[in-house]
């Protein structure tokens, strides 16, 4: 079992700034990759950033330039920086991580139980 603590969600006005924190505990042997996901009401899941274990990144056409994803192998943890923040960012976001063995194919999925953050004025 793996558990994900969230942190850093919470109200921010347009323009302004928030880190949010993920956490990984538990039984793994190593982390591969790390993601953010979030979610509007009423809205699909979509992926905001990706971290793969070598530190490569993915972003989201919607948060390019505005968002920075980043890990800490020691801390077994991924942050996600966010800047000039925008209402339509307001969502659930969950932290999602990738476990596993690495001469192992099948990796393991396991995700935080989100956290809010509210963009308005």
């Amino acid at each position: 079992q793996v558990h994900l603590e969230e942190s850093g969600g919470g109200s921010v006005q347009p323009g302004g700034s928030a880190t949010l924190s993920c956490v990984a505990s538990g039984d793994f042997y190593r982390i591969f990759a790390m993601k953010w996901h979030r979610q509007a009401p009423g809205e699909q899941r979509e992926l905001v950033a990706s971290i793969g274990s070598s530190g490569y990144t993915t972003y989201g056409d919607f948060v390019k330039g505005r968002f920075t994803i980043s890990r800490d192998d020691a801390a077994n943890a991924v942050h996600l920086q966010m800047d000039n923040l925008k209402p339509e960012d307001t969502a659930v976001y969950y932290c999602n991580i990738f476990t596993g063995i690495p001469t192992m194919e099948k990796k393991n999925s396991w995700w935080g139980q989100g956290t809010q953050v509210t963009v308005s004025s």
